[in-house]
């Protein structure tokens, strides 16, 4: 797929990573209230021999801690040793929301609503204009790696761009237990980047402020299949050898409480579900009402709210087919 490319100087802000060389860059962004400096950082890996450039993302939502540790433990444990291309490794973008335990930065804004970004504008902005014009621009593909929010766990899976070719081939090779179209979001990274023509691939695994051992490791499993796929490296143990085939699915949905009580799931999240199958139900605390939560259709669960008290029209489960 990306065959043609060729290996290159990589140049983030006024640093320079030759072929053979491996960097830790930091970009300046902001200064706590206490004046402690706040810097982003970012790790290059540049091979010798020419091949893609692969960038692995962690962090654009603070509170979003699995994919930080994956590349963590990705790090540590020298996954990023390439033979061919280069890999640009950003830990954790959101800085602010991380030390926060918050999704978004201290003003409240999202920082993947804030894309492409503005040089002098909000803090939220500043980030945004840093990666779109420092590292985008090095890039030929990336993964973005994220958890669900508000307490919804998601079974791990991967999200592409229909229109784009590439970014379905990326989530097949990725292969994780599923994979789905879903739309580009206005101001969004993935959105950004389709505009620039690389395909983005988003990896959700696990929910916010609670590391998922399972997501993390079918998230590193799925970025050193993608590091393969595209020859930077010749081979890769599997971590997870019993699992079964990636499930593409075509159509997906929320289902939504009927009513507001507390909610109590009857199914495991990532299990298979069958058309009239009570996948949960919502109940008042003096049993007075009992509402089941039943399958539209033959399908599978790949996302749970934790929630237990819930109102009417929050999302409990996503189902797809």
């Amino acid at each position: 797929m990306f065959e043609d490319s060729e290996n290159k100087d990589i140049s983030i802000h006024g640093e320079t990573v030759k072929p053979g060389e491996a960097k830790w860059i930091k970009i300046p962004i902001d200064r706590l209230p206490t004046g402690t400096l706040i810097d982003i950082p970012i790790y290059v890996f540049n091979a010798q021999q020419p091949g893609p450039t692969l960038l692995v993302q962690g962090g654009l939502h603070g509170d979003e801690i699995n994919g930080v540790e994956i590349i963590r433990r990705m790090l540590f444990e020298g996954c990023y040793k390439i033979k061919r291309g280069a890999v640009i490794v950003l830990p954790l973008l959101n800085i602010f929301g991380f030390v926060h335990f918050s999704r978004q930065v201290p003003d409240g804004k999202d920082v993947n609503r804030s894309f492409p970004g503005v040089k002098n504008g909000s803090l939220a902005a500043r980030i945004a204009y840093e990666v779109t014009h420092n590292v985008l621009p090095q890039v030929d593909f990336g993964i973005d790696l994220h958890t669900g929010g508000a307490q919804r766990h998601n079974h791990p899976q991967i999200r592409y761009t229909e229109s784009m070719p590439e970014s379905k081939k990326l989530a097949e090779v990725f292969h994780a237990p599923f994979y789905f179209a879903t739309p580009l979001i206005s101001k969004s990274f993935r959105k950004t980047a389709y505009d620039r023509k690389i395909p983005i691939i988003v990896f959700e695994g696990g929910e916010s402020m609670r590391f998922d051992e399972y997501a993390i490791k079918e998230g590193i499993q799925g970025v050193l299949n993608v590091m393969k796929f595209v020859g930077m490296i010749d081979k890769i143990d599997p971590m997870l050898i019993e699992r079964k085939e990636s499930e593409l699915l075509t159509k997906h949905k929320w289902l939504r409480a009927p009513t507001a009580g507390m909610f109590v799931p009857q199914v495991l999240n990532g299990s298979s579900i069958k058309k009239g199958e009570v996948l949960g139900f919502v109940t008042d605390t003096f049993a007075s009402y009992c509402e089941e939560v039943k399958a539209p259709y033959n399908g599978f669960v790949f996302c749970i709210n934790n929630q237990a008290v819930v109102n009417q029209g929050d999302a409990l489960f996503h189902i797809g087919q």
